[in-house]
């Protein structure tokens, strides 16, 4: 079974270096009656359809599949009711290991969030000076809730 373990972390965008050339994502979401996400992806010119089971402390399953960019765009529009989530993806390495930065954009402009993938919950990792508070077990930043409730919402609600 693929294994997706990942931490989540806010970024502190004035200690950011020069960033890379990074590549747009829009993702969408297609309603499940479990507690399963299925995700449809295009980044850049690639797509692809991933399906994550419930979270087990910072692990899940997860099966990605690439699929044609036109696919994507038809599954986006017919099936992910809900809109899309859209951001800029940049890839840092730091010390041996790739971050992933997004910046997002539309209704979760202002967020910019990193994760780093391990191979084992826990794995040892040397922290960019960038990095700010960790989210990882916060559901508020999982890029579905995002898409709920996007976090230009968030200093209005109580």
């Amino acid at each position: 079974m693929a294994v997706e373990i990942e931490r989540k972390f806010l970024v502190l965008p004035e200690r950011l270096p020069l960033l890379p050339e990074g590549s747009r994502i829009c993702q969408g979401y297609i309603p499940t009656l479990n507690r399963t996400t299925v995700r449809v992806r295009r980044s850049g010119t690639r797509a692809f359809l991933t399906l994550k089971g419930p979270s087990n402390g910072l692990s899940r399953s997860e099966f990605e599949y690439e699929i044609p960019a036109l696919d994507a765009e038809q599954m986006i529009d017919q099936l992910c009711a809900g809109g899309t989530v859209d951001k800029m993806r940049y890839e840092i390495v730091h010390e041996g290991m790739v971050w992933e930065l997004d910046v997002f954009s539309g209704e979760n402009s202002g967020l910019i969030v990193a994760e780093i993938e391990l191979l084992h919950e826990d794995q040892p990792f040397a922290v960019p000076v960038w990095i700010g508070e960790e989210v990882s077990t916060d559901p508020r930043y999982s890029n579905l809730a995002l898409l709920q409730n996007p976090f230009k919402r968030w200093a209005a609600q109580p």
